[in-house]
């Protein structure tokens, strides 16, 4: 029966989305392996850097203590030293979300290319759809992850503060491994955005539009919508939904839905919520919010908080209502 299942019997090329895309087992054809075999060493390290995020603790007390012990060295040396190999993770965080930008940039040259339609690429290359919803299941995590853990900021925060302080004293940080101002600056607007990995591949999608003058801007958009609601319908069809063989593929589809409408909303010049929009947003919401709300609740603010044109005029109250927080 192969790897992709039309939902609905109607012609594919003018529904697109009306079609069931197997996350869980698309393997690359022949044509697909150089660039499955590249961007796959990028998301095999992204669960390493889930894992990390995960367990990452911080140094809120060492801090804490060194600002109420000014003067006392040892407590001082405690801090730096438990918030040093904190930095250098933070840096492999934020170098990494350059990794992910080149291989988005990779893979949208195959999905939007001229030679098909979107839906024909979704269908024909499944094993690329697939590692593009993992890079956006991956970075909705980091976000939801990044986001509850205040930590992050405030160790980064102490260690600039701190080198500023050794250099005006002329110290020598004596790490191996110090961030230079350069690198520091890029890594404090990182990660002073409340969903940095998001923002990334944003920005990554908005420049792969204006980089390539050439290639309609619609067949960005329209490879953005398609998947949208590829997982929207396979979401809300039963019969479809049973075929997932974990049921955490079902948050995944969620977050890769709530991805590529962010996307599809920097990118489209008219954003996702405009009538006109080739995603169904009430739709789209309806799925999210018959879910249980613990699970969803950080997509919900995803989209509430980090689309570019909620907000405009020309969004309709209905849909501004629903993604009211309770």
């Amino acid at each position: 029966m192969g790897n992709l299942i039309k939902v609905l019997t109607r012609d594919i090329d003018n529904n697109g989305g009306n079609f069931f895309l197997d996350f869980e087992n698309a393997q690359p054809s022949q044509s697909e392996t150089d660039v499955w075999e590249k961007v796959n060493q990028v998301l095999t390290e992204a669960r390493v850097i889930l894992d990390d995020l995960q367990a990452y603790r911080g140094a809120g007390e060492e801090i804490r203590q060194a600002i109420q012990s000014p003067g006392v060295e040892g407590v001082q040396e405690k801090a730096w030293s438990a918030v040093v190999p904190l930095v250098a993770k933070l840096k492999t965080f934020y170098e990494f979300s350059q990794k992910l930008e080149s291989s988005l940039q990779c893979l949208l040259d195959v999905l939007t290319s001229s030679s098909s339609t979107p839906t024909q690429h979704l269908e024909q290359k499944q094993a690329l759809a697939r590692q593009f919803a993992h890079i956006l299941h991956f970075t909705l995590r980091f976000d939801e992850l990044k986001m509850t853990n205040p930590a992050i900021q405030n160790d980064f925060s102490y260690y600039r503060r701190t080198i500023s302080r050794m250099r005006i004293n002329n110290l020598s940080a004596n790490t191996g491994n110090e961030v230079n101002n350069e690198l520091a600056n890029r890594m404090s607007l990182f990660y002073a955005s409340a969903t940095p990995m998001l923002k990334t591949l944003s920005d990554a999608t908005s420049k792969f539009v204006s980089d390539n003058p050439d290639l309609p801007i619609e067949n960005t958009t329209d490879c953005l919508s398609t998947m949208a609601s590829v997982c929207k319908v396979m979401l809300e069809t039963p019969e479809y939904r049973s075929r997932f063989a974990s049921e955490e593929t079902v948050l995944f589809c969620l977050r890769v839905m709530v991805g590529v409408i962010i996307l599809y909303d920097h990118v489209h010049p008219a954003g996702a919520f405009v009538k006109t929009s080739n995603i169904d947003m009430k739709g789209c919401i309806r799925v999210l919010k018959e879910q249980p709300p613990s699970s969803v609740e950080g997509l919900l603010n995803a989209l509430r908080y980090t689309t570019k044109h909620l907000n405009d005029e020309a969004t309709s109250k209905q849909i501004k209502n629903m993604l009211q927080p309770n």
